[in-house]
């Protein structure tokens, strides 16, 4: 694999109509995991990625499974376990604003993936280990296999690629603070939203939230900053990239996840750190114009520069 990634996915039900949820009576079934997006979104572009989950021994495990299978994500080392559901969520579109969710995820099959459940030997294989700050809140073996993750990766000469995904309906802004600070000290690339960065050092400047974050120990940071682009630095170079406009936003979710996978896409192709950010902004631009967690990534045939061009214009 280019890249192995783990962590929930679950079955998204998505109203067909807008407005408050207790009016829907229609929907669309889809997924949703953000780990899972970033695998789809590498599929795209024409990279080998692998998921790693646990799933319902049901009707909705093998939903999930068999739709990120057939976008053409490796899910050999899926488990399925019969004691506990796969979770769902709802989302509810909201006229004028962002989109609101619900989630069914207490006690699901994901919450139990545990340390023994990677395979060193399929994680070794890969370049990138792309992990979020999702996983270890959903419960303590959750949070014991991102350290363990990271072991193997340093193990074998991974580059860690950590996104906060900062879910306050999780676990309380404290402990966000405290323990993904912990994991990003550990990480090679940390990818922050601006909100992100600021719950995580309280700055809301982004060339302040990346080097607290470099002091931590990182290679390199990249804060998305939503229409105006995103801001990179490295140990030796830094700049702020434009973003692409879109004139009418259809459905913000996912977009975080299509950057990351234009970002690691760019990165796996041997570009530079301006080209690699440059990539995210135009795939996560994409995501942004369809209604659903991976309905708008895009192919690689529709972000590709022009062969004549060096870089992304």
């Amino acid at each position: 694999m280019d890249v192995v990634t783990f962590g929930e996915t679950m079955v998204l039900f998505n109203p067909i109509s807008v407005g408050p949820l207790r009016y829907a009576g229609l929907f669309e079934k889809t997924i949703g995991g953000a780990e899972s997006n970033v695998a789809i979104g590498l599929t795209r572009l024409g990279h080998r990625a692998g998921w790693i989950s646990r799933l319902g021994k049901d009707e909705f495990g093998l939903y999930v499974r068999n739709f990120i299978r057939g976008e053409g994500v490796d899910t050999s080392r899926v488990i399925f376990d019969a004691a506990y559901p796969t979770g769902v969520f709802f989302k509810e579109r909201r006229p004028m604003k962002e989109s609101k969710i619900y989630y069914y995820r207490k006690e699901s099959a994901a919450s139990r993936l545990r340390p023994d459940d990677l395979d060193e030997e399929y994680i070794a294989k890969a370049g990138f280990l792309h992990i979020t700050g999702i996983t270890p809140a959903l419960s303590d073996s959750n949070k014991e296999t991102v350290y363990h993750a990271i072991r193997l990766a340093r193990r074998h000469g991974l580059t860690v690629v950590f996104d906060p995904n900062i879910r306050l309906k999780l676990w309380s802004e404290e402990r966000v603070r405290s323990e993904l600070l912990d994991v990003a000290a550990r990480c090679d690339i940390v990818l922050p939203g601006l909100e992100e960065g600021e719950v995580l050092t309280g700055s809301t400047d982004p060339e302040e939230i990346a080097a607290y974050l470099l002091d931590l120990g990182a290679k390199a940071v990249v804060v998305k900053l939503g229409g105006s682009g995103a801001y990179y630095a490295a140990v030796h170079e830094s700049a702020r990239i434009d973003g692409y406009p879109v004139p009418h936003i259809v459905d913000p979710v996912g977009s975080g996840d299509a950057f990351a996978a234009g970002f690691l896409s760019g990165l796996i192709r041997g570009w530079s750190w301006s080209e690699a950010v440059r990539l995210g902004n135009r795939v996560a631009a994409h995501a942004l114009t369809v209604v659903g967690d991976v309905e708008g990534l895009p192919f690689w045939s529709e972000v590709a520069p022009d062969p004549e061009e060096q870089v992304l214009r």
